[in-house]
């Protein structure tokens, strides 16, 4: 899989948050929102996507530290989601921003750092994936603009 860097991936088009909303648990277990939202809140810039999937799924799973060599082969033989999927960027109100590196830390959309990265020339600019597929003939995560576009926040 090729590395994603410089990229900021900004909340979805149907998103309705207007600040960053801090996922909760559900049932009593952590959600996949709060399992991203805590490695990416207390680690910024600390996994790229590759190790920050797997550190999700291994919490998932209740993989032990000691166990985890024995799953990374069956682990990575399957393809995984980028932040494009991530419940953070689809619904919770967060950008997530890909460094050089390649490594992600999350931004709130209410904040001065989304609205940097978002019109920082040297980023891509990537939407999250709709949670509702569009009325109009546009395949989900499909945007009028295209996929790749410059947004600008206003002044």
């Amino acid at each position: 899989m090729k590395k994603i860097t410089n990229t900021f991936i900004i909340q979805a088009d149907d998103s309705t948050a207007t600040i960053g909303i801090v996922p909760t648990a559900k049932a009593g277990k952590p959600s996949l929102a709060q399992m991203h939202y805590e490695l990416l809140a207390e680690h910024p810039y600390e996994y790229d996507l590759d190790s920050f999937n797997f550190e999700v799924w291994c919490r998932r799973n209740d993989i032990d530290e000691a166990d985890r060599e024995s799953h990374r082969a069956a682990f990575f033989s399957k393809g995984h989601p980028c932040m494009r999927a991530s419940p953070l960027t689809k619904t919770h109100g967060f950008g997530a921003h890909y460094n050089s590196a390649g490594k992600i830390a999350i931004y709130p959309v209410d904040s001065v750092a989304y609205r940097k990265l978002l019109n920082d020339p040297e980023n891509k600019v990537e939407m999250a994936m709709r949670s509702k597929r569009p009325a109009s003939s546009q395949p989900a995560g499909a945007h009028p603009r295209g996929r790749h576009h410059r947004l600008h926040s206003p002044a």
